[in-house]
Parts: C-alpha cells; structure tokens; sequence
C-alpha cells in the first residue's frame, strides 16, 4: 500500500513533529500558489530562513535539497520559507503567523499542536504573498584542486592560496592581526 505524503515526510524526518507538520503545510501553500511538480532538476527553489524540522518536509515534498543546490539556508530564526519556480520567474512567501505557535493553543499537547496544524488551511497558518525575487543561478559543477597540505580534493573556488600553493579552508592559516 502506498504511503501517503504525510507519512513519507514523517518516515524521511524520523517522527512526526509540529515542526515537520509546518513544513509540510508550507509546501503545501506552495503547490497551491505556483502549482504543483515536484522539482526534478533545479525548477524550483527553497529559500528557507530556519534550520528547523520543518525543512525536511520541504525536501521531501517539493524535491528541493542542498545537493542540487536548490535548498538555500539564511537562517533567521524564522518560519519563513520563499519558494520560487525558475522557469515562470514567480515566487511566493510563506510566512508563519506570529499566533500560530506563541498563542494560540499554549496548553495544548505536542500531539494536539501537530494536528490543528495539519487540519489547518495554509492560508490560516501563514501569511502568504507574491514576492519579487531573483532566483539564484542553477549549481555549478567546479574544478577540484589538490590541497597542498592535507592533500583532500577543494573545489578550486574555495581553495586558497598560501606560498603560491592551493589549500584547502581548513589548513589556510588566516592572516588577521585581530582586525
């Protein structure tokens, strides 16, 4: 029998949490406002501005991860997620409402908190508007250079110089004098 979203998304994450069930809703606000496939290659993306458990739903539900370079992280401390689809230019944020978690319900179970919100419309849990944003580029695929040192493989973007010789972050030896 196959598995219902929810349930893959509570099986990726490990357990069902008020947290994954907010990703998961945001995702869902965000197939109904941009329309709904589940990124492939780079089409959309995350820009979620929190390392919570509910950026797992996001992966999960709308295919947008750190690997394809598709799941951007600024994170702000916020249950705010911006997700865009390259291909129409369009893009929306979610932002969660300040009552959803701080308020409303306080005496409520975990269990309880997690099922309101997934009985919840979107448009009840979060604020949700047009947003005008540039995309950024699709991932690159960057040259590996040898770290003189350490002698690990460094995309040559990243590498520094230190006596004329690639290192890798790690083994370069900043130069700062407390400034």
């Amino acid at each position: 029998m196959e598995k219902t979203p929810w349930e893959q998304a509570v099986e990726f994450h490990g357990h069902a949490c008020p947290g994954l069930a907010l990703g998961f809703k945001a995702a869902e606000a965000a197939i109904r406002e941009l329309g709904y496939a589940r990124d492939v290659d780079e089409e959309m993306v995350a820009i979620v501005e929190n390392d919570s458990c509910s950026i797992d739903a996001i992966q999960l539900i709308l295919g947008c991860t750190a690997g394809k370079g598709n799941l951007i992280f600024r994170n702000n401390g916020k249950q705010v997620f911006t997700i865009g689809r390259r291909n129409e230019g369009k893009a929306v944020r979610i932002a969660l409402k300040y009552e959803i978690m701080s308020g409303a319900g306080k005496d409520e179970s975990r269990e309880d908190k997690m099922k309101r919100i997934l009985e919840s419309d979107p448009g009840d849990l979060f604020e949700i508007r047009e947003a005008e944003l540039d995309l950024p580029e699709k991932a690159v695929i960057f040259k590996s250079v040898k770290c003189s040192r350490c002698g690990e493989g460094v995309m040559e973007s990243k590498a520094r110089l230190s006596d004329g010789k690639p290192v890798c972050s790690d083994c370069f030896a900043d130069y700062t004098r407390g400034w």
